[in-house]
């Protein structure tokens, strides 16, 4: 099962995938408008979801010592993928295998070798065990860049915000309270009695530095807080208007 993205996880994981060795929680939170403390523990929770995988070391071989890297482009039964793939991965050489839904070359194998030796013995190796091999080529150059569609068009210092919309038409917001919203030192029955809220609109939790507070008493919302609202009966642009400054323009629900 996927796991549900939020503005603030898609611009996380855009910028950890620009630089993830210089870019920290304190310098991502600046940019988004939230705490370091909500950074770190979306982060956290992005790894347990296995979003985020791990984070690795680009390298050019050929700049470390001249080594080739070659992409094998195999074909493998399609009930052995999986298992297949593992195999391959634990040849010595090989750094990267990749499984295609379908289709011949459904393997992808990339390996390095300090000279075309290597590369043969690799061959071999994958060979024996029954990939077989439809082509072969020597990788020139390899270009990273972050995936454009998790960083908005004015992601910085954008207020980050998401609706979903659930299977029953129910809408949840949530939404990260800017500096001087409407609803910024109020708890919720105080916005509710306030007129900011309506009687149906109910607050189910408050993200702030990384925790979750349920709303309960007289828990009041602060700047930067990140606040998931169920709006009942009410637009979203009313629940929204108690959030958000002027000018600020939520975006387009998701389902």
């Amino acid at each position: 099962m996927s796991h549900h993205l939020d503005e603030i996880d898609r611009q996380i994981i855009h910028a950890l995938m620009s630089d993830a060795r210089n870019t920290s929680a304190p310098m991502i939170a600046e940019e988004m408008n939230v705490s370091a403390g909500t950074v770190r523990n979306r982060i956290e929770r992005l790894e347990e979801a296995g979003v985020i995988r791990g984070y690795t070391a680009i390298v050019d071989f050929e700049q470390a010592g001249g080594r080739l890297t070659s992409v094998f482009m195999c074909t493998v039964p399609a009930d052995e993928r999986e298992r297949l793939a593992l195999a391959a991965r634990s040849i010595p050489g090989v750094i990267n295998v990749r499984v295609l839904m379908a289709g011949r070359r459904d393997l992808q194998v990339v390996a390095v070798g300090e000279e075309t030796s290597d590369l043969r013995e690799i061959a071999r190796a994958l060979s024996g065990l029954d990939i077989r091999i439809e082509d072969e080529e020597l990788l020139q150059t390899e270009l990273h860049t972050p995936y454009s569609r998790f960083l908005s068009d004015d992601a910085e210092g954008s207020v980050v915000t998401d609706t979903v919309t659930l299977a029953d038409g129910t809408a949840v917001i949530e939404v990260c309270v800017t500096d001087d919203a409407p609803i910024v030192g109020h708890s919720p029955s105080e916005a509710r009695a306030d007129g900011l809220l309506s009687d149906d609109t109910v607050v189910t939790s408050i993200e702030r530095d990384g925790s979750i507070i349920h709303p309960v008493g007289d828990v009041s919302i602060r700047p930067n807080d990140v606040v998931t609202v169920l709006p009942k009966e009410s637009s979203e642009d009313d629940v929204l208007d108690a959030f958000l400054a002027d000018g600020d323009e939520p975006p387009a629900a998701t389902s």
